[in-house]
């Protein structure tokens, strides 16, 4: 027998019970031991209590509006009707930047103009919805905020959202927004577009300018897009860098990539290069661990540069993980620093060399996000082996695309295109004819 029944909650509205119930048959006695009852008696087998729905979820957004901030209204703009969710690190006017960190919010000045990158959608139609969560300081990629929460995976529930462009990402995985306006550093576009099944932009380091945007390292800060489709994400890199034409689209594979995913996902990419058909050839990297080093060091020590004063001044204001981060970023010592600037003049002229034969293509991640119940440890390994990966764009400054192409254990998983400076625009149009 089912049984519906609508709750009213002292606080104003309602909610809804759902109560599976099931009569014993056992003509044996009771169904369980110490029970008092036989055959003929009802219990509850299932039952599910739906709460209040949230007028707006906190994990998700941090202001937003019908809309915040409108665009033109000229009926010919290229984005009319497109809603976008804006990274809470980009200049809104009227709007102050909170980082994802209550204390910086609080204590921040309300912007009075827009970002470029902001205004540059609003000239071109869109309207922008609202601010969305990051990770703090955008010093994360796995989409955890200790003061707000885990925005939801609109694609996989159970899993996390990945970051740090989180809540953005996943305003336009639940149809909340139609286009993210993000930062990648680090994977901090890709990650998200792989983990919720969305298309995911990283620009050319420098392409979009960063003006009105918050740094976490200005060596690898770029800005980027999600959308749900190929098309919106198109007409968004359109708008903002032109349209140069198409570009190279010889696919080249590296194999010390591939060993950094897990099995699964190399299976799946496998059967996927299989089935588009195309001629592939195998070209070598600079090490992985290197790459990711250097990332690392010049990150590290460039945060610490932009944040490091306030982050001194407010003992306790960070979550564990990203204190953590800054912590280890003020021990780097300028004589590292100095070494992994010159190491990455080295590795940005080889990984360019390789990108002038072609468009590299790799999954974007080791694997489907990390489940919302992994703990602290095994979320670093992930970070720690996503960053390999990634590293490959940040050091080239080179664009690169991630298109929902892969599903490993029911859960979506990017593939990845990085191709040389300045060919945005014919990556996603590369993405979409191998993808389809």
């Amino acid at each position: 027998m089912l049984v519906v029944a609508t709750s009213q909650f002292t606080g104003g509205g309602q909610g809804l019970q759902t109560q599976l119930w099931r009569r014993s048959d056992r003509p044996d006695g009771p169904d369980r031991p110490g029970a008092q009852d036989g055959p003929g008696v009802w219990r509850i087998a299932a039952a599910h209590v739906t709460g209040r729905a949230a007028a707006v979820d906190r994990t998700m957004w941090r202001v937003v509006g019908d809309p915040l901030v409108p665009g033109t209204t000229r009926p010919d703009a290229p984005l009319a009707g497109v809603r976008v969710a804006v990274k809470d690190l980009f200049a809104v006017r009227g709007q102050v930047v909170g980082a994802g960190n209550p204390e910086y919010e609080r204590g921040a000045s309300v912007s009075v103009a827009n970002a470029p990158a902001v205004q540059v959608l609003l000239d071109a139609g869109a309207s922008v919805t609202g601010i969305a969560r990051t990770d703090e300081f955008a010093y994360s990629i796995a989409g955890r905020n200790a003061h707000t929460g885990t925005p939801p995976n609109g694609a996989a529930p159970e899993r996390m959202p990945g970051g740090s462009t989180s809540g953005a990402a996943a305003a336009v995985a639940l149809g909340q927004a139609d286009l993210a306006l993000g930062t990648d550093t680090a994977g901090s576009v890709r990650v998200p577009a792989s983990y919720q099944g969305l298309w995911g932009l990283r620009t050319t380091h420098g392409a979009v300018p960063r003006e009105g945007l918050l740094p976490l390292a200005q060596t690898f800060d770029t800005v980027g897009w999600l959308a749900r489709d190929a098309a919106t994400l198109r007409a968004a890199a359109v708008v903002a860098l032109g349209d140069p034409g198409p570009g190279p689209s010889d696919l080249l594979v590296a194999d010390e990539l591939l060993r950094m995913v897990d099995p699964a996902t190399r299976e799946a990419f496998e059967a996927f290069l299989a089935r588009i058909g195309r001629t592939v050839t195998t070209v070598e990297l600079p090490p992985l661990d290197e790459l990711a080093e250097v990332v690392r060091t010049v990150q590290a020590a460039e945060a610490w540069r932009n944040d490091g004063a306030w982050v001194t001044a407010h003992p306790g204001a960070l979550g564990a993980d990203v204190a953590a981060r800054f912590a280890a970023a003020a021990a780097v010592t300028a004589s590292a620093v100095q070494d992994a600037r010159a190491r990455l003049v080295t590795f940005r002229s080889a990984v360019r060399a390789v990108l002038a034969g072609g468009v590299l293509c790799l999954p974007t991640v080791p694997g489907p996000a990390p489940l919302r119940t992994t703990d602290a440890a095994a979320v670093d390994r992930t970070r720690t082996a996503t960053l390999r990966m990634t590293a490959v764009a940040g050091i080239a400054g080179a664009p690169a695309v991630s298109a929902p192409a892969l599903t490993v254990d029911g859960a979506p998983v990017g593939v990845c295109l990085v191709g040389a400076p300045g060919s945005d625009v014919a990556l996603v149009d590369l993405a979409v004819a191998l993808v389809g």
